[in-house]
């Protein structure tokens, strides 16, 4: 004897949703972003996405690797973004330029996931790695500054590993104002700010 087929509507009457790993990470991203993930539990992560724990658990093991791959889409390209060609040829400054002008590009297209890395605090195994990533980036960003002030293009007066914090911190603010498709166009904003925070640094 089979069994009845699962209904394709909820309780409520309401279809019911058909995800993949990508939109359920979509919706992770929010509601960890909205509730910290320590106070996500899967019962909000299946309230909000409309499946059950058992279809969740079907995309991924549990809630910790939903967290880490929710992070690598913000992780990877701006990892990424480090050895592009335009950041790893020619004099700094210019490099620095086109690192601030990508990862600014970055942040609009993938913003639900970068809010989500600005706001890990270290709780778990998988936010230490998330923020020891961002520290590598961090450190990368200093040494192109260093580069930068060395080769004459930029301050001698500047601490490299400060500039290096503020520049991004401009950048990582968009997580609390930007919206795509109702703002100033990612392009525009990137090279707006690549020029903003370069003009008041260079000699």
């Amino acid at each position: 004897m089979t069994s009845a087929p699962r209904s394709r509507t909820l309780p409520s009457g309401k279809p019911r949703p058909r995800y993949d790993q990508d939109s359920l990470l979509a919706v992770a991203a929010e509601v960890f972003t909205e509730r910290g993930y320590d106070g996500t539990s899967m019962e909000h992560l299946s309230r909000a996405s409309g499946l059950s724990k058992s279809s969740i658990y079907h995309h991924v093991e549990g809630k910790e690797q939903l967290l880490r791959l929710a992070l690598e889409r913000a992780l990877d390209p701006l990892l990424e973004s480090l050895d592009a060609d335009d950041v790893t040829t020619g004099r700094a400054v210019e490099r620095l330029h086109h690192l601030v002008r990508r990862d600014v590009q970055i942040l609009a297209d993938r913003l639900p996931y970068v809010t989500l890395l600005l706001r890990v605090h270290g709780n778990t195994e998988t936010e230490r790695w998330a923020l020891d990533q961002r520290r590598r980036f961090d450190r990368r960003v200093a040494q192109l500054v260093q580069e930068a002030i060395d080769e004459g293009d930029v301050r001698s007066d500047v601490d490299a590993r400060t500039t290096a914090r503020l520049m991004f911190g401009v950048v990582n603010s968009l997580v609390e104002w930007y919206r795509p498709g109702r703002d100033i166009s990612p392009t525009a904003l990137a090279e707006q700010i690549a020029s903003m925070v370069l003009d008041g640094i260079r000699t």
